[in-house]
């Protein structure tokens, strides 16, 4: 592991090292050893030593411990609290760069310009920022995110510069050195070095023009002076200031007091978002798109066409210096410098660059139009590569990379389904020494055990999931226990336990205030199951299941609405809200009680959004198979009344639950059969479930992947990729349906697997 001690035991003479430059290796040690505690899950114990201290490594480890109760638990204080404290650490890290190039005592990298650590800390603070404010209710706030990530690449990228010009002289100065050494093997050794780095110091330096932005835009010279910097990204104000670059004062109101005309809820024009003093970001609030041409924020892309597909040149760059393709990434790294400084900035970078990449890889197409302020898109392998090597660091930016990594790939890979199914998609292996490695250093952090839960979950091995959180205990941290119950709930119901399943979305509501609604929504859904379970054997029973659901069921509409994504009511807010109001109308004029009126199982429709599927078993899904049949079956009287509607979301379902048998063929025949000859006109209006016309052509293009991915070797079947492109590409067509950003972050996922096999998308 990368450690800080040994520089102070030696390395450089005493009489070299000032105060000052002692200050701040004693500063960002202190304060990476205060954060640690939140690996423990003993945020307050690492606030209490961070609020000793006041330097920008203090401030940035406090906005690490807001940002972690903000993202685990998604509560709108905290969220708003996160914001607050990382523009601190933003401004106080602005201030320190700013003047520490002018102290003659700082310390001096033989790699990067003075003052180049907190270039990294406002990186930090602006990514952590972008992602708060993405989780904040406000579209405005969502904007200034995008260009926050904007900004920390312009900054990142500002430090690669200096690395390339390091790498430059370093490899003349090897190549003299093994000259006048001759064929040594010391010389030897550092020959190869030099040719390694020789190449990436021969790389281009200015970013790649497919990136959306013009070379003059993005290009950085190689030193850190202040007007570069205030070029790179406008200069925040103080903290003391009344005032900062993220404060919603800068706003002003458009004019609503006009005659005749009702006022919108909200205001449908031209928006211009403050992205710092002075300046903005233009949105087009009626299409809800960017507007670049009329945004005066510096360092924007100078073209207002959709983003490459490619990264920058910068990130390639980074690839090249810390990556080492013969199996020791560390090698490369440890010959640069062992300085704490120096090991910050460059643990740093790995975080920031591997999450940024990451990020930006799975944003949904309904959010493309706010790519354009970023210029580029994600690249999920290389950001994970990245990732990967920041975890080699023993400090917080490994333990960070770590949690984001698990996170991705124990959640979010099962959120999705076209992915090749060998490969880094999923590898196991290391997934599992990371986790053994990281159990080892924070062995009290719940953080860890809900990640191997969640392993398990991955592994199809629900039961012990569920099992492993019972036994691990209550987190002391009160957003880590709402997410531990959160993913109980989730296994519950991918095992169809439903009374389990109930209980603890009930016990969420205690938890948390995220969704009330959706959680009462699935309770009241498994209580439908254990009333159709019951309705024949046990009349008894199930009269007790249909008073519990109809409970349930009533406190769903007046817990929606309370909580906003990005100025709109939760997706899952509104999906809930109308399905209980199409069950209320259909028990009016069916004269039956609300429980009959329900349709095709509610309990199956959660699993599909959840893509619970991919976690399940056969014996699980063969579970889901009967809870679908139920509806067709003699014990539902109301199946004759059903219209297409309903009979849709039953093929979708029981397609979408073959296709997870490996039974594509079947699957593919019934969307064929049953959906895709429909006019997709009539799946829309009223209180119709407008999802299914979308989602069973992306599951077309599922069933076409996984055929094409039958063997491994998808790439040998271009013909396979190119229709499963164009299925996802029938599902884009189709324009807005409920819960569309879910599916879309699947597509997104998918199109990013098939561009990686040469299929443009």
């Amino acid at each position: 592991m990368f450690k800080v001690g040994g520089w102070l035991r030696g390395h450089t003479p005493a009489h070299a090292k000032s105060l000052d430059s002692l200050n701040e290796v004693a500063q960002i040690q202190d304060a990476m050893s205060s954060v640690k505690y939140v690996m423990a899950d003993d945020i307050e114990s690492a606030e209490e030593h961070l609020n000793k201290g006041s330097s920008p490594f203090h401030q940035l480890g406090a906005g690490v411990c807001v940002f972690m109760r903000a993202t685990l638990g998604f509560e709108p204080e905290i969220v708003r609290e996160a914001a607050s404290a990382l523009s601190l650490a933003e401004n106080s890290a602005y201030e320190h760069q700013r003047s520490v190039s002018k102290d003659p005592n700082a310390y001096r990298s033989p790699i990067y310009p003075p003052g180049t650590e907190y270039a990294v800390c406002q990186a930090e603070a602006q990514l952590m920022s972008a992602v708060v404010g993405v989780l904040n209710e406000s579209l405005t706030e969502a904007i200034k995110s995008f260009y926050k990530l904007r900004k920390a690449y312009l900054a990142l990228e500002a430090i690669m510069e200096n690395e390339k010009r390091f790498l430059k002289e370093r490899s003349t100065s090897s190549v003299n050195s093994m000259a006048s050494r001759g064929s040594s093997k010391v010389g030897s050794d550092r020959s190869n070095t030099a040719s390694s780095t020789s190449k990436t110091s021969q790389l281009p330096t200015s970013t790649n023009a497919s990136a959306g932005a013009s070379t003059s835009s993005l290009r950085q010279t190689t030193t850190l002076t202040q007007p570069e910097l205030k070029k790179a990204a406008p200069e925040p104000k103080k903290a003391t200031d009344n005032e900062d670059d993220d404060d919603d004062d800068d706003f002003v109101d458009a004019e609503e007091d006009r005659r005749g005309d009702e006022t919108p809820v909200e205001y449908m024009g031209h928006l211009n978002v403050p992205a710092g003093e002075g300046v903005s970001v233009g949105l087009n609030n009626v299409e809800r798109k960017v507007d670049l041409p009329s945004s005066s924020a510096p360092g924007l892309p100078s073209t207002n066409e959709d983003p490459s597909d490619s990264v920058p040149n910068a990130i390639e760059y980074f690839e090249q210096l810390v990556l080492n393709d013969e199996g020791n990434p560390e090698g490369d790294i440890a010959t640069f410098s062992d300085h704490p400084v120096d090991v910050f900035i460059l643990s740093g970078a790995n975080f920031c660059f591997g999450m940024l990449l990451l990020i930006l890889s799975f944003i949904p197409p309904s959010f493309a139009s706010l790519l354009k302020i970023v210029g580029f898109k994600g690249d999920r392998e290389r950001g994970m590569k990245m990732l990967w090597q920041a975890t080699k660091f023993h400090n917080i930016h490994g333990a960070m990379a770590g949690v984001v990594l698990m996170g991705y790939l124990n959640g979010f890979t099962n959120f999705c389904d076209i992915l090749p199914s060998s490969g880094e998609a999923y590898p196991m292996e290391r997934c599992r020494a990371l986790l053994r490695y990281m159990r080892a250093r924070y062995p009290k952090s719940h953080l860890w055990l809900l990640e191997e839960s969640r392993m398990f979950a991955s592994e199809k091995q629900l039961e012990t999931a569920v099992q492993f959180l019972d036994n691990a205990g209550e987190s002391p941290l009160k957003q880590l226990e709402a997410l531990s119950w959160f993913e109980r709930s989730l296994d519950n119901m991918y095992m169809h336990d439903y009374e389990a399943t109930a209980f603890a979305f009930e016990k969420c509501v205690t938890l948390n205030n995220w969704s009330h609604a959706l959680y009462y929504h699935i309770a009241a859904a498994s209580c439908v199951e254990l009333y159709r379970k019951n309705k024949t054997a046990n009349p008894t029973e199930a009269k007790k299941y249909a008073i519990k659901a109809e409970e349930y069921m009533k406190k769903v509409v007046p817990n929606t609405g309370k909580k906003k994504f990005m100025a709109r009511q939760l997706p899952f807010d509104t999906f809930v809200a109308r399905k209980v109001q199409k069950w209320e109308a259909r028990a009016k004029e069916w004269n039956c009680d609300l429980v009959d009126a329900v349709g095709v199982s509610p309990l199956e429709e959660m699993i599909y959004f959840w893509n619970g599927y991919k976690r399940m078993r056969d014996d699980h899904l063969q579970v889901s198979l009967a809870n679908l049949a139920w509806s067709e079956s003699s014990e539902n009287p109301y199946w004759e009344k059903e219209d297409l509607d309903e009979r849709s979301i039953l093929n979708v379902l029981r397609a979408a639950t073959y296709r997870s048998m490996n039974r594509t063929a079947e699957a593919k025949a019934i969307l064929e059969k049953e959906i895709l000859p429909v006019d997709r006109t009539l799946f829309a209006g009223g209180l119709k479930d407008n999802w299914t016309a979308p989602c069973a052509r992306y599951e077309m293009a599922v069933n076409v992947w996984r055929e094409a991915d039958a063997d491994g070797h998808p790439e040998t079947k271009p013909q396979m990729l190119t229709e499963c492109k164009n299925w996802l590409d029938e599902v884009s067509k189709g324009g807005r349906f409920d819960l569309d950003t879910r599916i879309g972050m699947r597509i997104a996922s998918g199109r990013g697997t098939l561009r990686k096999l040469g299929v443009q998308c």
